[in-house]
């Protein structure tokens, strides 16, 4: 909000400068983002009067004045405007002033020819507003020759650009900023009392029905005749552009005026055109929510689309102003208007919220609802605006109508405990120079006594404190008073307190866990990728959205795969190659037992991996299952995690004979697998892509191991292997992972590790079966191995296999 400094001067007694007054507010919680200091503006401008004006000897379009402004000698001024003329008073720029806004230091000059000692300004050389297109021209009475321009066109003031918080609704109006002014300065609070006005009840054709009184607690419509529509004084328009609003005539610029002093919005009618629009003479004021498609054009030109959450104004039920927001433009008060309907009205700030985001407009009087007016000021508001709507526009007030549902007035304010011991145990020690202390009872009374609020002592260091009306809305707890007790006595009085020692920050283990899973795949060359969670609906157990944006995005995932399948076509489309990537994100689905959710990592691989393909004259390579499950294992290898493949074919997505689901320590952990042959020629994709996903909660469980988390160094073997190879025929059906885990178990002692190097199925092997090769390699930490230490061992891993297995060794 816009705070002119000489108009808050008649409220409260201001000594500070302006920046210092910025500061003080700033340390009190109101940010002060910009102080316009319009003195500078017109510094070196004064009255003048023209006494002669002759055309340009040799321009067509400028003119050659004699300006008197009070020095005894008349100045020769060249003048471009075409509504100068003799015998007007103007403002004068002397020569050596600088006009800031328009960048200009005056100087003498010739211009065709013609001297000229000085420039006749216009209002927006001035920096002000106009819709006068020349320079300005002085109507006053009595006018001083080389008196400063600055009082007559409001100049002499300063603009701070104040802020307030969200809970600070007093705080958007002039006396809300005075009282804080005076709280924080101690200074004298002057705030005019409106005079009371006699307004007679039901004396006219009109009634109020509030059909929702929740949403509009209060209403008081008021009907004024026989008003005369014309500017507003100086004075009032002067106030209006110092707080950044155009003024438009003397009806509107009293709503605009009240809104600013005490933070009521106001809205007047012209009556008669409201007979029009209702049609007839007994106007029926109400207030109820509009009918979804009902339309209202409004006072910014705009015909609107209305919704069930927009609250509406209306006359006769027919829509004529958006409540709290802004006007209809058929009802506007204009220059021909004669006879008002004055509304002032309490709105539900949550009601009006909803009703301006719906239409996508706020307005002044919408940002005061949305965070709440003082119930209090409502009658406050309406005499002062119709005291100054009978001595401005010599209103004749016919009658009043009130619909009034507020609680009783005493529940306006309320009472809270506050105790000192509180207020210093959350505060802390004050500085009081060479030594800290507490704040003492006189310190919270001086403080809340200073913000209207009033004290009742209940014991030593505890009072009952009744909160003003005007902050009812935020101070509602003790806590909100010691927040003020520190606003007001000043943060920077408080100490610094700072922990006796530092703490050597971490990332929780989810967090460490997840960075190093993600650098593990990029390691690999899989890309992390980004999806909405929002899909298409028609999956299975899919979880549809009650108010979705669009129909395409109207269920939650119930997996990561579709859309790992989707990006990897989209980017074969865009000419991109095959895309390698993964991604951990949350699925979402639904059982009987309710909806869940969970986090899932997952990865799309395809293509050649290969980046040199000369030596295969440019034929691709695709990628096997071995080379896509080695990523994998790789990926767990640096986890240090054992990981278990199964048979799976869940899946119909997966190809049923290349597909694995993936255990670790008994649990399922997810599926790696081919896509199916099928579903890859339906979406023109590569030879092989394989997919895989991992439930995160299983996998980070798995990781949640202190040999994990922190390796324990094992020694290496100074001493040299020995090694064996062993080769049988074994049943189709029993697994490599299964053999290796039966070897390792039979040589445990000495056996250092096991690879499997050829796989054979054809002719001499038989039916059912395939042959099998692995190399084993023995070790010991402490000496070199022998023959006869071997051998025990090895044949050991023979009678095993034989014995498990049913193997048929051929070495």
């Amino acid at each position: 909000m816009r705070i002119s400094l000489k108009w808050l001067r008649e409220l409260v007694e201001v000594k500070l400068s302006p920046e210092d007054l910025a500061e003080t507010l700033t340390m009190a919680g109101f940010e002060v983002e910009d102080i316009e200091d319009r003195r500078t503006w017109a510094d070196g401008v004064v009255i003048g009067r023209v006494l002669e004006r002759q055309p340009h000897p040799n321009a067509d379009k400028l003119s050659v004045c004699q300006v008197d402004i009070g020095t005894g000698e008349t100045l020769n001024i060249v003048c471009g405007a075409a509504n100068v003329r003799a015998d007007i008073y103007v403002p004068v720029a002397t020569v050596g002033t600088y006009l800031p806004n328009i960048n200009l230091k005056i100087k003498p000059a010739k211009l065709r020819g013609v001297p000229s000692n000085g420039m006749i300004c216009s209002l927006k050389e001035l920096g002000l507003p106009s819709d006068v297109d020349g320079i300005h021209i002085f109507t006053q009475e009595n006018l001083q020759l080389g008196s400063d321009v600055r009082s007559l066109l409001g100049l002499d003031d300063v603009i701070l650009d104040v802020t307030a918080t969200a809970n600070r609704a007093d705080a958007l109006s002039m006396v809300g900023i005075a009282r804080e002014v005076a709280a924080l300065t101690g200074a004298k609070l002057t705030i005019p009392e409106p005079d009371e006005v006699s307004v007679p009840q039901g004396a006219g054709n009109l009634a109020i029905k509030v059909a929702d009184t929740q949403a509009c607690p209060a209403y008081i419509g008021t009907v004024i005749e026989q008003v005369k529509i014309a500017p507003s004084p100086d004075w009032l328009q002067q106030r209006l552009r110092a707080a950044g609003v155009r003024p438009i005539n003397n009806v509107v610029d009293i709503t605009n005026y009240v809104l600013l002093e005490w933070g009521q919005p106001l809205h007047a009618f012209d009556r008669d055109r409201l007979k029009t629009v209702a049609a007839g003479d007994k106007l029926n004021i109400g207030v109820r929510f509009a009918n979804a498609g009902e339309t209202l054009k409004t006072l910014d030109g705009q015909t609107r689309t209305l919704s069930i959450q927009n609250l509406l104004i209306t006359a006769n039920d027919k829509p004529v102003a958006l409540a709290g927001v802004m006007g209809g433009e058929e009802t506007e008060v204009h220059e021909g208007t004669q006879n008002l309907v004055l509304e002032a009205a309490l709105f539900d700030s949550v009601a009006i919220r909803r009703s301006s985001r719906s239409v996508g407009l706020r307005s002044e009087s919408s940002a005061r609802y949305e965070r709440g007016i003082n119930s209090a000021g409502l009658e406050i508001a309406t005499r002062r605006a119709l005291n100054l709507i009978t001595e401005l526009a010599q209103g004749n007030l016919v009658t009043q109508e009130i619909s009034d549902t507020r609680p009783d007035p005493s529940t306006w304010t309320r009472s809270i405990e506050l105790r000192l011991e509180r207020v210093n145990q959350v505060l802390g020690p004050v500085d009081l120079g060479e030594k800290t202390g507490e704040l003492q009872a006189e310190d919270v009374e001086r403080i809340l006594t200073a913000l209207g609020c009033q004290l009742t002592s209940l014991d030593e260091g505890k009072w009952m404190v009744t909160v003003p009306p005007y902050r009812y809305r935020d101070l509602e707890r003790e806590i909100d008073l010691v927040e003020e007790i520190a606003r007001l006595y000043g943060y920077d009085h408080f100490c610094d307190t700072l922990p006796e020692k530092s703490g050597a920050g971490y990332l929780p283990f989810d967090v460490e866990m997840l960075r190093k899973l993600r650098t593990a795949f990029r390691a690999e060359g899989l890309t992390e990728l980004m999806h909405y969670s929002l899909v298409k609906p028609g999956g299975d157990r899919q979880i549809a959205l009650a108010n979705p944006l669009f129909v395409e995005y109207s269920a939650l995932r119930t997996d990561l795969i579709s859309g790992l399948i989707d990006a990897f076509v989209y980017n074969l489309e865009q000419g991109n190659g095959p895309l390698n990537g993964f991604e951990i994100g949350r699925i979402f689905w639904q059982e009987e037992n309710g909806l869940q959710e969970a986090d899932a990592i997952a990865g799309i691989m395809g293509g050649d991996r290969t980046s040199s393909k000369w030596t295969r004259s440019g034929r691709e390579q695709p990628m096997t299952w071995f080379e896509a499950k080695g990523v994998l294992e790789s990926v767990f290898q640096q986890m240090g995690l054992q990981v278990e493949y199964q048979p799976d074919c869940r899946d119909e997505r997966l190809h049923p004979g290349r597909t694995a689901s993936l255990w670790i320590g008994g649990n399922r952990l997810g599926i790696f697998g081919q896509l199916h042959p099928q579903l890859r020629h339906e979406r023109g994709l590569p030879e092989a892509v394989y997919l895989f996903q991992m439930h995160l909660d299983v996998l980070l469980d798995a990781l949640d191991q202190d040999e994990i988390i922190v390796p324990t160094f094992k020694p290496y073997s100074t001493y040299p292997a020995t090694d064996r190879d062993i080769a049988f025929f074994a049943p189709v059906k029993v697994t490599v992972a299964e053999i290796e885990k039966a070897i390792n178990n039979a040589g445990k002692d000495l056996l250092e590790s096991v690879e499997l190097f050829d796989e054979y199925r054809g002719e001499h092997v038989p039916p059912g079966q395939r042959s099998l090769a692995f190399r084993l390699i023995y070790r010991a930490s402490d000496r070199t191995l022998t023959d006869a230490e071997v051998e025990p061992v090895h044949q050991k891993v023979r009678d095993t296999l034989v014995e498990k297995f049913g193997v048929a060794l051929r070495s």
